[in-house]
């Protein structure tokens, strides 16, 4: 039998581990492994190629994704659709993993249901918005990246008594800044997911002040739409020199973390040991992992952790 493996959308660290444990575990079962470059694009366009371990050699450790990535318009239209598929069935690929969010999984949905072909979807994307799943890959590294970058940051703030303005990637998911800001130990946390009381956080940071504080750290989630506001109330409020800083796609990259590494090669050894969940999501909740049905999936919306929540109360 042969099996597809193809990264859609945003790139995310740890992909590569997943492509390489792709490869290795599809030759233990008896399976033959393909690679379809450059994401929905490279389906269309016929850019398959049957992998082998010289592909895998050295990737582990590489952000990014070998095989590429793409975000595909032409997708949307039934002649490109039925292209791709030709495509595949030219290369007689039976299966396909996708490494995705769920704009990629709802795109496969759509080929599945057209056509002859199941899938399998396996969560990869930082903003780790992906519902009944604790985690995608790619959220460790990003995390991780973000904190390194927060500690760089903090250096100068300290140095020049200033505030700096922090703008986490997320979309309209605060993940990244909720859990950034909590492990950073950020003064200020801005989230799409809960309103902020600028009156009430006013009245803390002024005391702070008064106390000894003489910088201040506010991390704000790109869907807030709101950094640049934040910047100047901070000015006008406390009367502290402010900075913006967009980390922007830096986050996207990096080497993955061990834990990126190791849960990226679980959640492909649990795909491909049950093909027969065809058009499912493989999803982790805690140490565990199970299917969620394509339908059920993208129907939901994903919802940040309670327990993330409730200690983002204690910066109010």
């Amino acid at each position: 039998m042969r099996i597809g493996i193809v990264c859609s959308g945003g790139d995310a660290p740890g992909m590569n581990a997943a492509i390489k444990k792709f490869v290795e575990i599809s030759y233990q079962l008896g399976y033959e492994p393909y690679f379809i470059y450059d994401g929905y694009e490279g389906m269309i366009d016929g850019h398959i190629k049957k992998a082998n371990y010289s592909d895998i050699s050295g990737i582990i450790h590489r952000g990014g994704t070998i095989i590429r990535s793409s975000r595909s318009k032409r997708f949307f239209e039934y002649k490109y659709r039925k292209q791709a598929y030709e495509n595949l069935k030219k290369e007689k690929i039976e299966h396909i993993i996708v490494l995705g969010g769920d704009g990629s999984f709802r795109g496969l949905d759509v080929l599945s249901k057209e056509f002859d072909l199941s899938f399998i979807g396996i969560p990869s994307t930082i903003d780790n918005d992906i519902p009944f799943s604790d985690y995608s890959i790619g959220v460790d590294t990003a995390l991780n990246v973000i904190r390194d970058c927060i500690d760089n940051i903090r250096d100068t703030a300290s140095s020049f008594k200033r505030a700096f303005v922090i703008e986490t990637m997320g979309r309209e998911c605060g993940y990244l800044a909720a859990v950034s800001a909590i492990a950073n130990g950020a003064e200020i946390c801005m989230i799409p997911e809960i309103n902020f009381d600028w009156e009430k956080v006013k009245k803390r940071l002024i005391k702070e002040f008064e106390n000894g504080r003489n910088y201040l750290i506010a991390v704000v989630a790109e869907g807030c739409k709101s950094t640049w506001k934040m910047a100047k109330w901070i000015e006008e409020n406390f009367n502290i020199e402010t900075r913006i800083s967009v980390l922007g796609h830096i986050q996207r990259g990096g080497k993955p973390t061990v834990r990126e590494r190791l849960i990226a090669g679980e959640f492909v050894c649990v795909a491909l040991n049950n093909l027969d969940e065809k058009n499912k999501v493989v999803v982790k909740q805690g140490d565990k992992y199970s299917f969620v049905d394509i339908q059920t999936l993208v129907s939901s919306s994903y919802k940040l952790d309670k327990k993330i929540i409730e200690m983002l109360n204690f910066l109010d």
